[in-house]
């Protein structure tokens, strides 16, 4: 008979593919010292980087005043509870938290552990693993963590992402200075970038390159911090229930009884929009304002009687 219990597992980074068993109760340190009890061989991991606090109950991660920071789902953090999927930047490596059976009494030994993940480290790097530690599929590593961790590191290049959907994320020293949708390139770069960052299905691979980045039009002067925080909160705000989704048919509400008049210019603006183009994707397309503002403000308008969803 078997329990459940908990391991990271490596996603990306100079361990992809390993995983370290979290068993018992108490803490366990993560850094670049040897006496720690995950080490993390790498510039980009401080010596005492964070803590993993097990208890009965729950799992906790704090910051250890690392100089590159502490990340849980994008997002910086000094402490943070986990939950199962959760997933954990240190360094380059992307860490998610999985559930794992386990013997009933098993105790997870810590030097067999480390053992495991310097063997994947080996064998990463015996198949030309740099290269691979920055290509993936988004359904393991979104997007925003891939920028927070292409901007510790300070990278330079290009995000390139295919699949049914394409796009490219141009970063000059870690910072985004640019971003593209294949199938729109007329898209503002800071709402192509919003986009991109909601999708959850594609390769990607990270192109470096190699010199200084010329300037780029309409470059993007947000700090990476900034666009991930705004990332984070325009996906929440589309995963909303009522919101209309891209693909669907939309139109002027037959008969009108609304009052135009009463509309903001904004609204009015959405409307003749909707009377144009009559599909939500083709709308969010072409409005000025956010996808996740432009989303909440027709279903607004369908709410109030001023458009209909086919």
């Amino acid at each position: 008979m078997s329990d459940r219990g908990w391991a990271l597992r490596f996603i990306s980074g100079k361990y992809q593919g390993g995983e370290y068993p979290i068993g018992g109760t108490g803490d366990l340190v993560i850094g670049r010292a040897s006496d720690l009890d995950m080490v993390l061989i790498e510039d980009m991991v401080s010596r005492k980087h964070a803590k993993l606090h097990i208890g009965p109950a729950e799992l906790t991660i704090s910051d250890l005043g690392s100089t590159n920071g502490t990340f849980v789902n994008g997002e910086k953090v000094k402490t943070a509870k986990l939950k199962e999927g959760d997933r954990i930047l240190i360094g380059t490596s992307i860490l998610k938290l999985i559930a794992v059976d386990k013997l009933p009494g098993e105790v997870v030994d810590r030097r067999t552990a480390q053992a495991a993940l310097e063997k994947a480290a080996a064998q990463k790097q015996k198949s030309g693993g740099e290269r691979s530690a920055v290509q993936g599929r988004l359904e393991e590593v979104p997007l925003v963590d891939l920028l927070q961790l292409l901007s510790t590191s300070k990278k330079t290049g290009a995000i390139v992402i295919r699949g049914i959907r394409g796009g490219r994320v141009h970063l000059r020293k870690g910072r985004v200075i640019s971003a593209s949708v294949d199938a729109d390139p007329s898209l503002p770069p800071k709402k192509a970038l919003f986009r991109m960052t909601t999708w959850g299905q594609g390769a990607f691979e990270f192109v470096p390159l190699e010199g200084e980045q010329a300037p780029m039009p309409n470059e993007i002067t947000d700090s990476t911090e900034i666009l991930v925080m705004e990332a984070l909160r325009q996906g929440d705000d589309l995963a909303v229930a009522g919101l209309p989704p891209p693909t669907a048919a939309i139109g002027i509400a037959m008969p009108l009884t609304a009052k135009l008049r009463d509309l903001q210019p904004d609204e009015i603006d959405l409307v003749q929009l909707v009377h144009n183009y009559g599909v939500v994707q083709a709308v969010l397309d072409r409005a000025d304002a956010s996808d996740a503002d432009t989303a909440q403000k027709l279903a607004s308008l369908i709410q109030r009687g001023y458009l209909r969803q086919f």
